[in-house]
């Protein structure tokens, strides 16, 4: 993620508008979402296609750089009682972590409010990353970080597509707010990254808005996350 903010309004606009009327273009086949007991949500699953050119060293960075900038926005939205996650973790295989007793599944990620832990499948986060480029791994920490603070702040939304779609708004304020306050930096292609991404982890089409583990569809989810970056956190109903 690199400057040209400036670039970023009109990109966010036209992008949407593609999203939003992609409605007869192929969306990659993938499970429903499904969440672990006691777990806000997770950022849902997908084919994100062939791999790409970067290094684990790079993704790796990447990573510690994205929990860094998410716990200095969340500590200063929140204040002193801020309180780090506990601990991020990544794993490889189904059922080599678990929440509250239940599996995590491979080619996922997930905020565990059990344990107060994020947890990825680090070759999926992996493969998504050399796919989609850097700009997605913000998004995806983002996204694990916004339902952790769902949790911290008692927020327990009636269906899971809501708690979900507010977690991709507040993952859209922390990435729009931190490139407003010049922390991170945002190139046109990032965008496109995001755009991708999203419409990667969307639900599949015959999902039911109301069923356990539904997140969105790729045009309600980069919707959700354009208003949070657009707008901030007022957006997202905080």
């Amino acid at each position: 993620m690199r400057a040209r903010p400036a670039q970023l309004r009109a990109l966010l606009v036209a992008l949407t508008a593609v999203v939003l009327t992609a409605g007869c273009m192929p969306v990659p086949e993938q499970p429903p979402g499904s969440r672990p007991a006691a777990t806000p949500g997770a950022t849902g699953t997908g084919d994100l296609g062939p791999e790409g050119t970067d290094t684990p060293e790079e993704f790796e960075q990447d990573m510690r750089v994205a929990q860094h900038v998410a716990e200095l926005y969340w500590s200063q939205r929140l204040g002193s009682g801020f309180q780090p996650v506990r601990e991020i973790l990544t794993y490889e295989r189904d059922g080599e972590l678990d929440c509250a007793g239940q599996p995590l599944p491979r080619n996922n990620a997930v905020y565990c409010s059990a344990g107060d832990f994020i947890a990825y499948d680090v070759n999926w986060a992996f493969a998504a990353f050399r796919q989609l480029g850097d700009a997605f791994v913000y998004y995806l920490l983002g996204h694990e970080y916004a339902h952790a603070i769902q949790a911290r702040l008692g927020i327990r939304k009636e269906f899971t597509i809501e708690q979900e779609l507010q977690a991709d708004c507040m993952a859209g304020a922390f990435i729009g707010d931190k490139v407003r306050d010049k922390t991170l930096s945002m190139e046109s292609d990032d965008t496109k990254e995001l755009a991708d991404g999203l419409e990667a982890v969307g639900d599949d089409p015959d999902q039911p808005w109301f069923a356990p583990g539904a997140h969105g569809s790729p045009g309600q989810r980069f919707q959700s996350f354009a208003d949070g970056y657009e707008e901030s956190l007022e957006r997202c109903g905080l």
